[in-house]
């Protein structure tokens, strides 16, 4: 049955660990960076208590199984750079979607994202057997959608109005995705990048 777990995922520079409460302190300090949050409000990181209650909700929905949350580190610092999670799980379609994902501004443009999403993609495609995997962000986040597509995600398009934000506004997102017959040579490029 195609169903994410939590489980330790690793390449040679980067490590992913089920994310859990007693990283509350490592993920405020991570995340307490406003400029993070811009194109995902609510900021998970306005106060500890904050982060806390984020941390809770995650546990939570890990335990209903329709999120896999994960804590990235630095193999070389040992230090939690961010965050990226299995989210919008259809085991029905072994579809699944990799994201709520920041990396701490020290560590954004360099091997962070590029390692954890090659853990991610590798074991959705060659452990879970899934055949399709989704990307979304803000519209407006060029950041994010660079950084989507340097991964070989194709843009599908813009789902209009798809989500309301903390402070009311309406979001556009951007959706990408790498199907199952497109993984061997997204593999490969990724791994020629790592």
């Amino acid at each position: 049955m195609f169903q994410p777990k939590p489980i330790t995922l690793s390449t040679n520079k980067v490590t992913l660990r089920p994310l859990s409460e007693e990283h509350l302190h490592d993920f405020y300090q991570a995340g307490s960076f406003p400029e993070i949050w811009r194109w995902s409000l609510p900021d998970k990181c306005t106060s500890l208590a904050t982060t806390k209650e984020w941390l809770q909700y995650s546990q939570e929905m890990t335990d209903k199984g329709e999120h896999v949350p994960f804590g990235i580190f630095d193999n070389e610092t040992q230090e939690f750079v961010g965050s990226t999670r299995f989210c919008t799980i259809k085991p029905d379609d072994r579809n699944v979607e990799i994201g709520f994902t920041f990396i701490t501004p020290k560590y954004q443009r360099s091997h962070i994202n590029t390692h954890a999403k090659y853990c991610l993609l590798k074991h959705a495609f060659e452990d879970l057997n899934a055949i399709r995997v989704e990307f979304k962000t803000h519209e407006q986040n060029k950041k994010s959608r660079n950084a989507i597509a340097r991964l070989g995600a194709k843009f599908e398009g813009i789902l209009r109005n798809q989500r309301i934000l903390s402070d009311g506004t309406f979001r556009n997102t951007a959706i990408f995705s790498v199907l199952e017959d497109e993984w061997p040579v997204v593999k490969k490029e990724l791994e020629e990048k790592l």
